[in-house]
Parts: C-alpha cells; structure tokens; sequence
C-alpha cells in the first residue's frame, strides 16, 4: 500500500481546494449559504433594475455578437486577422440594426398615409362602441363627465413620453453600437480565455458555451419561425381582403421575437383595419386565421426545433417575460428568454448540487444532461487517492 501524506490526498471524487471539484464543506449550514445567495441575487437584480438603462442594450448587444459569432469563427479558420474577423460580425450587426428600423420606419409611414381615408369608418366604430357602453350604464352624460376632467395640460403630460421616444430610441441605437464593438473585440482573445476557464473551472465554462449555443439556436428558430408566421399571416390577410397586408406581416415577424404576448400585439392592428374596412365578420376572420396559425407553429411546431435552446415551461416562459420586464424594461420582454437562460447557465447549469432545479422549470428534462456533473466511481477493490497534481492507486 502506497504512503499518503496527510492533508495532501483525499477519496475518489475529490479534487484539490481550486476548481470545480471541491466537494469541501461549507461553515455555514446549507439553507443559509441558500439565503444569502438569494439575498445577493436580488440586489443583483435591484441594481440591474435601477441601470436598465444600460444593461438592456449591453444584454441585447451580447445576443447579437453571440449570433454572429459564427461568422468570426469561421473568418479566423480562413486565417483572416482576429480584428478584421470581429469588425466583420460588427458590420453584419450594423446591417441587421439598420433592416430593422428600415423595416418598422416603412410599417409605421404606410400605416400613417392610409389612416386617414377611414376617418368616418372610426367615428362610426366609436358611436356604436358609445351606443353599447350606455346598454351597459355607462351614458353619454357619464361619458362627459370623465371627459371633461381632462384639460390640454393633462392630455400633454400624458403625450409627452410619446414625443420622447425618439430621443430614447436614438440613445438605445448609440449604446448598442457601441457596446457591439467592444463585445465583438473581447471575442478576439475569448477563446483563450474559455481554454484557461476550462482548467480552472470546467463545470461554468460548459455552462457558458452551453448558454451561448442555446441563444444562437433561440434566436435562429425564432427568425425562420418568424418569417414563416409572417408569410402565412399574409397570405391569409389578402385571402380576406384586408389592407396593409405586408406591413402586418412586417409587424407579425418582429412582435415574433416577444414570448407569448408578441401574437396578441400583432393581431390587434390587422382585425381594427378589417373592423374598419369590412366590418365585424372579416375582423372575426382575421382573429381566427391568427390564432390557428400561431397555435400550430409556435406552439406546437417551433418547440420541437428549439429543443434545449430554450429549455424552459410555458409558464417560466410567462413568468421570466413579466420579471424581465420589471428589471430591464420595454427591452426586457424582448430579451426575457435568453436572460432566463443565461441565469439558469450560471446559478444550475454550473452547479451540480442545483441541477434539480430543472426537473421543475425545464421543458424538456434532457436539458443540460450533457453536463459534467460528479467524477467517474472507482473501479471495485481499488481506490484512486488524487493528489494536488498527481494521483496515486492503492489496494482497498
């Protein structure tokens, strides 16, 4: 039997005091290591919250270097310069940014030009809207009552944010593009970094490629489902006669990108202007199209191709857009399921003892099977004493 040192060896499974394999016990009881990691975790949030600001677009900048990463890889395998590599994933990013503000400044301009030849057709709605409410109590002397409690000033208090938003817009743009270039110039030294991450800490780094894979994939499925979605919906506005059907299927692909509620916000303008164009029928007909359409892709289609890039329940799912919505703002539905999964990367994809946590928010319970998660048992009748850089076998 070989001599151990004491201190320096332990049984199998164990692993020096740096690293991933330390299975050391902590001081403190379970519950209160628990406690006070949920503790920091809320100020985390807290302080995310009150910088939203700046966190949303840096968050959103992220996503998109890590989707056009591929490109980058595949620049430096061609034996393009590291820099010239990552100012070609900016470009693209850049080209993406621009198509997508072209595309809602063109929605936007072809809704305000034909809004106004169904002028009678709204003042019709809102007198039989009018007609309706006094069936239910509410009278037109009702009515203008709460209408006379508003005055100018009020109504420019309430407009005001609306006139804002183009400054808040122009400072979003700004902090993306620049938060773009300086993500993309770090990837030129990442995958040094991932190498020395992965000695030192194996079990997070495969939780971070692990998160950046799953994102790519997010991103990609909700794209091709998109303009799937998109297509679709347009085909069956012009089946039904309603007006604008391009820049429907303009708003049905880009409100794709929001989970859950995304569909609702791209159903309501089409079955207004069907309401205002063709009456009651064609708007009922649109809500149908809509709703079948969106059931049999997003919901039971598109998940079978996301698989473990989103990785979570339809109820997480909701309830990750309400919370990202509070700490990040209007870009926190937006970015709610790659930050659900980037939270779950780092507090139960990188930590074995917390690995059970996706048998409860997991929508597939294969996710993140692929993970290291305990060393590999010792062969019977002999037992592996792993020393600090060396590792000797002795006779049970």
């Amino acid at each position: 039997m070989s001599a151990q040192a004491p201190g320096e060896a332990g049984t199998v499974g164990e692993a020096p005091p740096h690293g991933d394999g330390d299975r050391s016990r902590s001081p403190l009881p379970r519950f209160v290591t628990v406690t006070l990691g949920l503790a920091g975790l809320a100020i985390v949030l807290l302080v995310l919250r009150q910088v939203q600001d700046i966190a949303a677009p840096v968050f959103l900048a992220l996503n998109l270097v890590i989707i056009v990463h591929p490109l980058q890889a595949w620049l430096v395998r061609l034996r393009v310069p590291r820099f010239l590599a990552a100012m070609a994933t900016v470009l693209l990013v850049l080209v993406v940014l621009a198509a997508f503000f072209a595309l809602t400044a063109w929605s936007i301009a072809e809704l305000v030009l034909i809004m106004p030849g169904y002028a009678n057709e709204i003042v019709q709605i809102v007198q039989d809207t009018g007609d309706w409410l006094a069936t239910m109590g509410l009278t037109p002397g009702v009515l203008q009552h709460q209408l006379e409690a508003l005055d100018a000033s009020s109504v420019i208090a309430a407009l005001a944010p609306l006139f804002s938003n183009a400054t808040l817009v122009l400072t979003l743009l700004t902090t993306v593009v620049m938060a773009v270039f300086f993500v993309a110039l770090d990837t030129i030294s990442f995958p040094e970094r991932l190498r020395s991450l992965t000695r030192q800490r194996p079990r997070f780094a495969v939780a971070l490629t692990s998160f950046s894979a799953g994102v790519r994939r997010y991103w990609v499925v909700a794209t091709v489902f998109g303009l799937i979605v998109a297509a679709l919906d347009v085909a069956a506005l012009q089946v039904i006669g309603v007006p604008l059907a391009l820049v429907w299927g303009v708003l049905a692909f880009l409100t794709n990108y929001i989970p859950n509620v995304g569909f609702v916000i791209g159903l309501v303008p089409p079955a207004l202007l069907a309401l205002m164009d063709q009456g009651w029928a064609a708007a009922v007909w649109v809500v149908i199209a809509y709703s079948v359409l969106n059931f049999v892709i997003q919901s039971v289609i598109q998940p079978k191709f996301t698989g473990e890039s989103v990785g979570v329940t339809p109820l997480v799912s909701f309830l990750s857009l309400l919370f990202w919505y509070w700490v990040l703002g209007w870009l926190g539905a937006l970015l709610a399921l790659p930050a659900t999964l980037l939270l779950k990367a780092l507090l139960v994809d990188a930590d074995p003892r917390a690995r059970w946590v996706n048998s409860l928010i997991a929508s597939d319970l294969r996710t993140g099977a692929g993970l290291p998660v305990r060393a590999a048992p010792a062969r019977r009748g002999r037992e592996v004493v792993v020393r600090y850089g060396a590792s000797t076998t002795m006779d049970a």
